[in-house]
């Protein structure tokens, strides 16, 4: 059964240790439903299920799948998908009873739905290349679900099989062969990446890697600093291929005391696929040659979303990544975006231009979006709060240099650009 985004009818199901927290449990559930939102797909049921141990058989027990299969005739669905990472085996399994119970649906873990969503917003031949070495490396072990027919040996005249050879090694050396070739043609993109960062080092050009969880607004930020016209939407995964925008630095003097002339300063800045929490060693091998531009990179710009109730986890799941990757000691900014969302946002405007909207005669303020805050009308608590947040955030992140911007509303991206030329 072939189901397509539009058609997607999901029962939710998380399974979670008896340690997890309530608010935890929340979050995780939200994230993975704001995952099928992304795909296109429908929630109709969502379930929590606390177990010491995943059931060996189908990760969730008969009990719970009788339950399931009970919910999902209720509501039209189609599609169980578990937030965990499943064996083949349990996947299968799960497919043969809901086959069994004589039910029209089918069983994706968190990986699948991840993949899938890759497949929908890849845009180049490069990007598509790695979600399907990553989807045959995740999927390719299932070859228990094309049937029972695959146990049986094959043998049949014109059939470049040794005797005996069935049809599940016969499936296994073709996944394999699919595997390798697809390897080769990454190798040869790989190269051609290789050779454009080479030329730009040997150019002088130095170069900035935007990094950070999926969502937290790095494609707008790109934009924002090099004007360069990239895709944005407030979806996970949106961004999947490599963007590369140039920032000019003006010299702060273009005369030196001989006469000689100073040049200004260009950068190259990068954008890449976000990251998420549980994202499997597999995908993140799968991006490597994407996430080639951020493992050169003179510098790190790992983009944060201020208004994150999430934003210290999410700040630690990069970093897990970013080590993953190799960039421990790669030098690091925080840029803590959306802050023209928080509360009382005065704070992170020039106040000079705000106090220019006074006007002095008439002791008249111009109507406009911080007239309020201008007058002393907008609640103190509020403000108090919002510097009090920042004032934590740069104590506790000092290290990483942090900056408060907003790259929709453009604030404070001049101090993140003077960050930017004194680290490079």
């Amino acid at each position: 059964m072939h189901i397509t985004s539009t058609q997607l009818k999901a029962v939710l199901v998380d399974v979670i240790t008896p340690q997890t927290t309530k608010a935890e449990a929340e979050i995780r559930l939200y994230e993975l439903e704001n995952l099928v939102n992304t795909f296109g797909g429908l929630v109709v049921v969502k379930t929590i299920q606390k177990r010491g141990l995943p059931d060996y058989d189908t990760y969730v027990g008969k009990g719970k799948l009788d339950e399931i299969i009970a919910e999902a005739r209720e509501n039209g669905a189609n599609l169980l998908i578990l937030n965990n990472i499943l064996k083949p085996k349990q996947i299968y399994n799960l497919d043969e009873y809901f086959r069994e119970a004589k039910i029209e649906m089918k069983a994706w873990d968190r990986v699948d739905l991840i993949l899938k969503i890759f497949d929908k917003h890849a845009k180049t031949t490069e990007a598509k290349l790695q979600i399907e070495l990553a989807a045959i490396k995740h999927m390719g072990p299932r070859i228990y679900g094309m049937g029972i027919e695959l146990s049986q040996q094959s043998g049949a005249v014109g059939i470049r099989s040794g005797q005996g050879e069935t049809n599940t090694e016969l499936m296994k050396r073709h996944l394999r062969n699919q595997e390798l070739n697809i390897i080769d043609k990454l190798k040869h993109y790989d190269l051609i990446n290789k050779g454009h960062r080479e030329r730009r080092k040997r150019q002088n050009f130095k170069s900035v890697a935007i990094v950070g969880y999926t969502n937290a607004g790095k494609s707008s930020l790109l934009n924002a600093l090099t004007g360069k016209d990239v895709y944005i939407a407030d979806k996970l995964f949106a961004t999947l291929d490599t963007r590369i925008g140039k920032i000019y630095i003006p010299p702060k003097q273009h005369i030196q005391a001989d006469g000689q002339y100073i040049p200004g300063k260009e950068i190259l800045i990068s954008d890449t696929i976000g990251f998420i929490r549980d994202l499997p060693p597999l995908l993140i091998q799968a991006f490597k040659s994407t996430l080639a531009e951020a493992i050169d990179a003179d510098l790190v710009l790992h983009v944060v979303d201020i208004n994150d109730k999430e934003m210290h986890t999410k700040i630690d799941v990069v970093e897990e990544i970013l080590n993953q990757l190799g960039l421990t000691d790669r030098q690091r900014i925080y840029a803590f975006n959306k802050v023209d969302m928080m509360a009382h946002r005065i704070h992170f405007e020039d106040k000079r231009k705000l106090k220019s909207q006074l006007q002095r005669k008439t002791n008249l303020v111009k109507a406009g979006e911080y007239s309020a805050a201008i007058l002393g009308w907008t609640s103190s608590k509020k403000g108090d709060a919002a510097k009090k947040s920042v004032t934590t955030l740069k104590r506790k992140y000092k290290k990483f240099d942090p900056v408060f911007v907003s790259a929709h509303k453009k604030i404070n991206l001049e101090q993140l650009i003077e960050k930017l030329s004194k680290y490079l």
